[in-house]
């Protein structure tokens, strides 16, 4: 599958699940991606934010990500660092139960999907396993998500994939631009710009 080269910027309503707001930039560097963002969002009660720089390879795999959360309960830093061929660190330390991930996920976010949906460029009705290193949005814990793409109809120039998280019961369909970034992620939110 051959994609477009993404907008400088993009922004999504969250919806459902929680209510806010989240923007991106992104940028082509020497190598590769960068891509600077911001969430708001209020969920269960409580408001936070999160505000994240990911640097990516040329394949898309994630390279770094730093990610800065403020909520209820204080602001916290971390910082993940990866080979793009699994292996992670969390703060510096080797972090094991991250092992074979190639993409970082964040809670708080609908273009992170895009990770995995560049990367895997999957061909019509193929279904494929993407591990992430899942960052937590109230206190930024990282954690292993086990999830997988499954690429179904698309809609015309717009690609679709089914999405699951096993061990949470969720999935949906996510439906992407041209550039592999979200549109539509029921359940979590819609493209604004």
């Amino acid at each position: 599958m051959e994609f477009t080269h993404p907008p400088a910027s993009a922004a999504w309503l969250h919806q459902d699940s929680r209510q806010g707001f989240e923007v991106a930039f992104l940028r082509v560097t020497d190598d590769g991606f960068r891509i600077d963002g911001h969430a708001a969002v209020a969920e269960d009660g409580d408001a936070f934010a999160v505000e994240y720089e990911i640097e990516l390879d040329p394949g898309w795999r994630t390279r770094t990500a730093r990610v800065r959360g403020r909520s209820p309960s204080g602001s916290r830093t971390v910082v993940l660092e990866t080979d793009g061929s699994g292996h992670w660190a969390v703060d510096g330390e080797r972090a094991p139960h991250l092992e074979g991930c190639l993409d970082v996920d964040l809670e708080a976010s609908a273009l992170t999907n895009a990770l995995p949906v560049r990367r895997m460029s999957l061909p019509q009705d193929a279904r494929a396993s993407a591990p992430a290193a899942w960052v937590r949005a109230r206190d930024l814990t990282v954690e292993r998500l086990e999830q997988t793409f499954t690429r179904s109809t698309d809609r015309g120039t717009q690609t679709c994939y089914d999405y699951a998280a096993p061990a949470s019961g969720f999935s949906s369909r996510i439906v992407c631009d041209g550039s592999g970034l979200p549109l539509e992620y029921p359940g979590i939110a819609v493209r604004a710009l």
